[in-house]
């Protein structure tokens, strides 16, 4: 039996790592909208006039979301689904072209599948694209467990107990579920634990266990942490609602977003409109931040990206203020639909500026769209969307007290010494976050294997080397030495956005990111833009993929040879014999590896070149449960010569698990 491992890829959930277009009209009922004046068609390689994404009302978003409710047998008949698969629509998006761009999950004999969602890009009745999370096939799997749910209710509270929850039983009885992203489907439990962590951040600890074995598969967290007279953004205008004689902090043009005392529970009322005076030692200061920071997170979603609120269905979320005592954090939590903000070190500097409020609600939007699993690589891109639109609505709010910069959470002092919480030019200088990605990120704090894609939105945006933005000034590195020229942060919003509601699913990693947002990038502005090249080279710069051309040849190599890998064993190789290639190895080579294995997290994989140079693909993360390795990495190997005999080595450095190299491919 293998031993609960003692490193766990979970996280705070919260904002800091614990202790570190065209409105059209559609009538309900209806799931056809045109635009007002047809767009032109598109040409090969350039922008596509109707990739741009409608502005939908609630009513417009319920009338299409009805429409595929209605028409999903036959969906799900047209993609080849099993008689015992069901879809469930859970979000919809259209482009001005009347493509619509559905988002589903999947139920297998009644039982959710985790990890079977799934993106459908409909026009005109046709299929134009699928953009599935697995491509595994549901089918034979048991839906008789053979460990009870007490088994896996134990294994669940013991993994929140590490992270300081005191919980005697499970929020939720463990539910059957079918686990399916990662490997083989399987029948599996799911089991929620709440409490509080150890930083009195709420805990909502999701743990999937195999309902045959009674190992644990996966676990994440789902908290993710996170006139008024403002404390960080001055005298401002806030949306509030008069009942009588009396104000309340009731947003009634924004989905009646409320902002109240989590100490008290009770919504901020007044006889006045008027709201804090600027100091923290006014509650009501705090109070106005928020508020205001939700408005314009509100606004600024509608207004870029045509989005009715957070779920885009025109409800506001809420607001809670003072959590805690001195509690140096703020979170979302899409249970209650809220955000929540402690007051931080010695109650003074609430954080409730605006990029803590935008990176709050942008999880809610997150969860809404891609929903991104808060573990993994796939946690760590979450975490960065946050950063992204964080830094986003500050440009958007544009407020003189609070100018938009590439910083995340520079008025709250969390640091106690004046500086950032994070850096977007370069993640590194807050002594925790990674620059570049490497094969081994995904074992990382998700607040810091955020790291390379906010540099990459940074690159995207303003370009590498040095530059003053509003008076910050900033200087980003590149992980090949190259430069970037960036396109500007209303270009490269789009982009990111696009790319998160029609193109990431909830286990997507660095590699489907770039992938995602070349296509998005494609759509937007062309296959032959300067934006899409780039895109190209802001993925390059932080060691995702190649460059455009890559000093190459572009050519293939493959090893389909099936090679065993010893348990626990000596390590073993696999050659490709790589001729006809001019000069040097590209900085960017792309090593696409296929290895069948029942513990992923027990494998250590390096590239060695001809000349016996080993780069370093994967580390052994022995939290890391999963089967099978099926995954592109980037090697910079510019200093080796691309003629000769190259060779993945890979070996097993743990007992009990077994598996084999299928193939591997390297891309010059």
């Amino acid at each position: 039996m293998r031993s609960t491992p003692s490193r766990r890829a979970t996280a705070t959930g919260a904002l800091i790592a614990a202790a570190a277009l065209l409105s059209v009209g559609l009538q309900a009922g209806t799931a056809t909208a045109q635009p007002e004046s047809a767009p032109a068609a598109p040409v090969a390689g350039k922008a596509d006039p109707g990739a741009q994404q409608r502005a939908l009302s609630p009513a417009q978003r319920t009338a299409l979301i009805k429409a595929a409710d209605a028409s999903k047998a036959d969906t799900a008949k047209d993609l080849g689904l099993g008689a015992q698969e069901k879809l469930v629509v859970r979000d919809v998006v259209q482009d001005v072209d009347g493509t619509t761009h559905t988002r589903y999950e999947r139920t297998y004999q009644g039982l959710p599948v985790l990890g079977g969602d799934l993106v459908v890009a409909e026009k005109a009745g046709a299929t134009e694209s699928v953009t599935k999370n697995s491509s595994a096939a549901l089918k034979n799997i048991a839906t008789a467990a053979d460990v009870a749910p007490a088994v896996a209710e134990k294994q669940a509270l013991s993994a929140a107990a590490a992270e300081g929850s005191k919980q005697a039983e499970a929020d939720r009885a463990p539910r059957k579920v079918v686990w399916m992203a990662q490997g083989a489907p399987v029948l599996a439990y799911e089991t929620v634990v709440g409490g509080l962590q150890h930083d009195g951040t709420p805990n909502e600890l999701h743990v999937v266990t195999d309902a045959a074995t009674g190992k644990k598969l996966y676990e994440w967290q789902a908290v993710k942490n996170g006139v008024g007279n403002t404390q960080y953004s001055g005298q401002v205008t806030l949306g509030t609602q008069l009942s009588g004689s009396t104000y309340s902090l009731t947003d009634t043009g924004r989905g009646n977003h409320k902002t109240s005392n989590a100490d008290t529970g009770a919504l901020y009322t007044g006889p006045d409109d008027v709201w804090g005076n600027g100091s923290p030692s006014n509650t009501e200061t705090a109070a106005a931040d928020a508020h205001y920071g939700a408005a314009e997170t509100w606004d600024y979603f509608k207004n870029v990206h045509g989005r009715s609120g957070i779920r885009g269905d025109g409800v506001g979320a809420s607001s809670r203020v003072h959590y805690g005592n001195a509690y140096i954090n703020a979170f979302w939590q899409d249970s209650c639909f809220c955000m929540t903000y402690g007051d931080g070190a010695g109650d003074l500097k609430p954080l409730t500026s605006i990029d803590v409020a935008a990176h709050e609600m942008s999880h809610g939007v997150t969860a809404a769209t891609a929903g991104l699993i808060y573990s993994g690589e796939s946690g760590g891109l979450n975490e960065a969307t946050s950063d992204i639109f964080a830094a986003a609505v500050e440009f958007y709010a544009n407020s003189p007290q609070d100018p938009g910069d590439y910083l995340v959470g520079e008025k709250i002092d969390i640091n106690g010494n004046g500086t950032p919480l994070r850096y977007m030019d370069k993640p590194s200088k807050d002594g925790a976050s990674k620059d570049y990605w490497y094969s081994g990120i995904g074992g990382v704090d998700v607040h810091y294997s955020s790291g390379p894609a906010n540099h990459f939105f940074y690159l995207l945006s303003e370009g590498s080397g040095a530059k003053v933005v509003n008076g910050v000034s900033y200087n980003s590195p590149t992980s090949d030495g190259l430069p970037v020229t960036g396109i500007g942060i209303a270009k490269a919003e789009k982009i990111w956005f696009r790319a998160l509601s029609t193109k990431f699913t909830s286990s997507t990693n660095y590699a489907a990111a770039r992938t995602g947002t070349l296509a998005a990038t494609a759509e937007l502005y062309g296959a032959t833009s300067a934006e899409y090249t780039a895109v190209q080279n802001a993925w390059a710069g932080i060691a995702v993929g190649p460059r455009p051309g890559g000093g190459g040849t572009g050519q293939s190599f493959e090893s389909t040879t099936q090679v065993a890998i010893p348990d626990a064993g000596a390590a073993v190789t696999s050659a490709i014999n790589v001729t006809g290639v001019t000069g040097n190895a590209p900085t960017s080579l792309q090593v696409d590896v296929n290895i069948t294995h029942t513990w992923r997290g027990d494998l250590v994989i390096n590239l060695l070149a001809p000349d016996g140079t080993s780069y370093r693909l994967k580390d052994a993360v022995g939290s890391d449960s999963a089967d099978n390795v099926v995954e592109s990495y980037y090697v910079n190997a510019s200093s080796e010569v691309a003629n000769g005999s190259w060779r993945l080595q890979v070996q097993d450095v743990a007992s009990a698990d077994v598996g084999r190299i299928n193939s591997w491919k390297l891309t010059f």
